[in-house]
């Protein structure tokens, strides 16, 4: 199984989801409402509505296509099924797109809240936090595109 990508490179896959997302969506309320604007809650619903379906065709239609969204295809990775390697089906995805909408955004403060709490943790011998598994609730993982050919090329190998 390819092992998962770091935590530089998958945020920065996210952090380039994010920005053309918004750079797009910017764009088309731009033109949908016109120079002059239009009043706050309808520009509110247009731009809502906008990066919930753009959001939703990068993160599950690109994804089903191609096994990446835009900034991933940009930094390398591609996302794979659990145990298998295989390409995710749409509902992972679907599950995967809400877990990143609604669960993510709520870490920061969560995290803030348990450092308030509690006294840091203490370092492990090796010197840095203990390392997680780079899946998500969905049961998909991010891995380097280079990490997925040598993983197929190693399966053909040993079965053909």
């Amino acid at each position: 199984m390819p092992k998962g990508t770091g935590e530089t490179r998958r945020y920065l896959a996210v952090g380039l989801d994010c920005y053309l997302c918004l750079l797009v969506v910017g764009l088309l309320v731009h033109s949908c409402l016109g120079p002059a604007g239009a009043g706050a809650g309808r520009t509110a619903a247009v731009l809502i509505g906008h990066l919930t379906v753009l959001s939703f065709a990068n993160q599950v239609l690109l994804t089903m296509a191609v096994r990446a969204s835009a900034g991933k295809l940009i930094m390398g990775v591609r996302v794979i099924r659990l145990p298998d390697a295989g390409r995710p089906e749409f509902r992972r995805l679907v599950l995967r797109w809400l877990y990143g909408l609604f669960w993510l955004p709520l870490q920061p403060l969560h995290h803030l809240r348990r450092v308030a709490a509690e006294p840091p943790p203490r370092e492990r011998l090796g010197g840095g936090p203990p390392t997680a598994p780079h899946t998500d609730l969905a049961g998909v993982r991010q891995v380097h595109r280079s990490d997925l050919r040598h993983y197929r090329e190693a399966v053909e190998a040993r079965t053909g």
